[in-house]
């Protein structure tokens, strides 16, 4: 038997993605053979194709940082997954495949009655929000944010759980996004004709509580200049280089020493253990079903299809997320 997936053999452009047939093999000892329901398309997916990463992966490699799935069979000495098993991991790559093999230890449940693409986009996308807020700067009801890429994937997180969680938010996107941002409550600001600082400096002059910046090291000092004295920065966008992560670790270490009594923190998945992933994956379960949030899911599209969905997502046309899902979601 054969399953599909889907295979980056050189960096650079989508002439680089192909679909590629892998005969299927049993899980190995500790692993989990998992049907894969949906995988969303982040800007990961992009960055590792194009090679703006400091670390990549090794060619040839499968795109997908995250999945939602069915556990279709296990290996040796697995107790804690069964087949049948509703589940989700954060993989980094392989999640663009018909099938995934996964340690097991890093499966989280996933409760009945939830629909599997909004469920996907909460594996990564809402967990890097709900742990820069919660769990680094740890919001408080009233504080006032700007969110710097507030139309993205983990930007629309932020708008619904900056919400949740009583913030005052000014977001940067384009024009064609602001209705968006509107809806969540939040202030927008157009990054192409307005000056982000100005702005701010009429509506709160004594500088925002936070500043939640997953773009481009370039809106560090503008960034820092909205924030008030005791606020706090936060760093969550990926370094495009090994030089830009070297810049990076710099200017965080040199500003949270700057004394001038404002706070700067980076934040990575990679820095959470997967018990307190699992954790904050089953709060938002709750809060999904519950209806308090509600994934922008864009488009839902066939595995088949993932390299219009790249392409859609570098032209910059995605507001929210698209995901890839199995021809059983498509039909349902």
């Amino acid at each position: 038997m054969t399953y599909r997936r889907i295979v980056v053999t050189r960096r650079g452009d989508l002439s680089g993605v192909e679909i590629e047939e892998v005969e299927l093999r049993a899980p190995a000892a500790g692993e989990a053979r998992v049907r894969a329901l949906a995988s969303p398309v982040c800007q990961d997916d992009v960055a590792a194709r194009v090679g703006n990463r400091p670390v990549l992966p090794k060619l040839p490699f499968t795109p997908g940082y995250s999945i939602l799935g069915v556990v279709d069979a296990v290996g040796d000495g697995v107790n804690d997954a069964h087949a049948g098993d509703r589940v989700v991991a954060l993989l980094g790559t392989g999640g663009h495949a018909e099938y995934v093999y996964v340690k097991a230890a890093e499966l989280a449940p996933v409760p009945d009655g939830l629909d599997p693409a909004a469920v996907s986009v909460l594996v990564l996308n809402y967990l890097v929000a709900w742990q820069v807020l919660h769990r680094v700067a740890k919001v408080r009801a009233g504080q006032s944010a700007l969110l710097i890429g507030a139309s993205g994937g983990v930007g629309t997180a932020f708008l619904q759980l900056g919400r949740l969680a009583g913030l005052s938010m000014y977001g940067l996107a384009s024009p064609k996004k602001h209705a968006l941002l509107a809806e969540h409550g939040c202030t927008p600001i157009d990054y192409h004709t307005q000056d982000f600082v100005e702005v701010l400096g009429a509506a709160e002059p004594d500088g925002v509580d936070l500043v939640l910046n997953g773009m481009a090291e370039a809106y560090f000092r503008r960034g820092l200049s909205v924030l008030r004295r005791g606020g706090t920065f936060v760093h969550y966008g990926g370094p495009q280089s090994l030089g830009g992560l070297v810049r990076l670790v710099a200017m965080l270490l040199f500003y949270d020493l700057w004394p001038n009594g404002k706070h700067v923190k980076g934040y990575g998945t990679h820095r959470v253990g997967h018990a307190d992933r699992a954790a904050d994956w089953a709060k938002l379960f709750e809060l999904l079903g519950e209806g308090s949030i509600a994934p922008v899911v864009a488009d839902r599209l066939p595995l088949l299809e993932a390299k219009d969905a790249y392409a859609r997502l570098e032209r910059g046309e995605v507001t929210g997320v698209l995901v890839l899902v199995s021809p059983e979601l498509l039909a349902a």
